[in-house]
């Protein structure tokens, strides 16, 4: 392959510039552009989730180009969910069995601006902000831009083009605007949207309330999530429907309104937030949406990779993990096919779209799961003997969620219907009866597994696998 090869990849968020740093590393002339400012010289404040939650599938990328210890200084181990109850009452819920095994909180903007700087330690990698894209002519490989700066419009061309500009993506929008080709595209909102709001830190600089924790008020139609900071403040985001609901992000109004909102609700929560009416008014509310699309490319020509091919939403945790991990699969399928973009292209989606798939519906299933399982009886009691399993037996057993979030040479298609099958068996024997707490684990182990492997083999012959 001639590795003098021009990549342009379009949108530097953190995809863009992870795979900005990784094909700078293999050799290629690359040049990102990017819409927006620099956000290491301006604030940006777009109303998207200030911090996310990082974990092994996220880790695997940062491995391969090196900055694994880097990217752990900006980490705050989240060892499982802290439950909040209507009355304020906590209940500790770890994520694993397993005492290694957590997820942490980083800040979205700290590892973009790592990530682009360490693209930009590559001589071959050039890095343009303020540089709308247009449009994509996918059969000449060429992108139209405007610039904010100078307000000309430009075209810049390539031998590759790929796309990582995000569910609101101008490619995939050339894609289907273009009809040069059979192009599918879906994208579906939740009732839901979200809105920011923040717990700040003491005076001193602490956290008020217990950092290493994921804080959930799960509240069967809605929910409040809170993550912590490096300054000792927690991202808190509520989750809520635009439109059902006694309260509604579209009747509550006023102060009075959403002070009445929050006692009713979350009224631990808000002794920690003084400030919520200012955040509350101040913030934008957000939609939550799946987007869903194939194929990913054109021919050897550009190709969509992250948010712009599979936008998920938040709830497992894994969107910036599996945009990541897009960059592990296509680094693995470059090895392979030495400079034959379209195979290459045409590889990739093959083996990473239906992972992508998978982590979309687990994700929706996990919304459900967060703000009205959690506080179920039958729940907490299958969460309660899953921890029992993985840490009597570490080697043996792994829930879903252990699957999906701790097992990244798993991909996320088999750990979904895995997890399922497993869960499935559980909650049917618990409600049952064939399940006593009381055996030994071993005993319980056994038939969890059986009864599993049961449930996968009637998934096989109806075509689930």
């Amino acid at each position: 392959m001639n590795k003098q090869q021009n990549i342009l990849i379009i949108g530097a968020g953190l995809c863009g510039s992870l795979l900005a740093l990784r094909m700078g590393q293999r050799g290629y002339n690359v040049s990102v552009y990017e819409k927006r400012p620099d956000l290491r010289q301006v604030n940006l404040d777009s109303g998207r989730s200030i911090n996310l939650a990082f974990s092994d599938r996220g880790n695997k990328a940062m491995k391969l180009v090196g900055i694994e210890d880097k990217v752990k200084a900006l980490c705050i181990p989240m060892n499982g969910r802290m439950l909040h109850d209507i009355e304020g009452n906590t209940v500790f819920a770890p994520y694993s069995g397993r005492k290694h095994e957590h997820i942490n909180s980083i800040s979205r903007g700290a590892l973009n601006a790592l990530l682009l700087y360490e693209a930009e330690k590559h001589q071959n990698v050039s890095i343009y902000f303020n540089k709308k894209c247009k449009s994509v002519n996918f059969e000449k490989t060429t992108a139209l831009f405007h610039d904010y700066e100078t307000k000309n419009e430009f075209i810049e061309d390539a031998d590759v083009i790929i796309a990582t500009d995000g569910a609101g993506s101008i490619m995939r929008q050339s894609y289907y605007l273009g009809k040069k080709f059979l192009f599918s595209f879906s994208q579906d909102y939740l009732t839901h949207g979200y809105k920011e709001l923040s717990i700040l830190p003491t005076e001193n600089g602490d956290y008020k309330t217990y950092k290493n924790a994921l804080h959930i008020w799960g509240r069967d139609s809605f929910m409040l999530i809170a993550l912590p900071n490096l300054d000792g403040s927690f991202t808190v985001t509520l989750f809520l429907s635009y439109d059902d609901g006694a309260y509604n992000f579209n009747n509550l109004t006023t102060k009075e309104r959403v002070i009445e909102f929050f006692s009713k609700y979350f009224k631990d929560a808000l002794e920690l937030m003084p400030n919520v009416i200012d955040d509350f008014f101040k913030n934008p509310t957000s939609p939550l949406g799946t987007v869903k699309c194939s194929p990913w490319h054109y021919k050897g020509n550009t190709l969509l990779m992250g948010d712009a091919a599979h936008a998920i939403v938040p709830f497992y945790g894994q969107g910036m993990n599996a945009s990541f991990e897009d960059v592990v699969e296509f680094d693995k399928v470059l090895d392979t096919y030495k400079g034959d973009w379209e195979t290459v292209f045409k590889t990739y989606e093959a083996s990473r779209k239906k992972d992508t798939n998978a982590i979309a519906d687990l994700a929706i299933d996990n919304f459900h799961e967060m703000k009205g399982h959690v506080n179920n009886a039958i729940f907490r009691e299958k969460r309660n003997l899953e921890m029992a399993l993985e840490k009597q037996f570490p080697n043996d057993y792994s829930s879903k969620y252990s699957l999906v979030t701790f097992n990244e040479d798993i991909g996320y298609q088999e750990a979904m219907l895995r997890g399922r099958a497993q869960d499935k068996a559980i909650l049917n024997m618990l409600n049952d009866g064939t399940l006593n707490l009381k055996d030994d684990l071993k005993i319980i182990l056994e038939k969890v597994k059986k009864e599993t492997e049961a449930i996968l083999e009637d998934d096989r012959i109806a075509g689930l696998k």
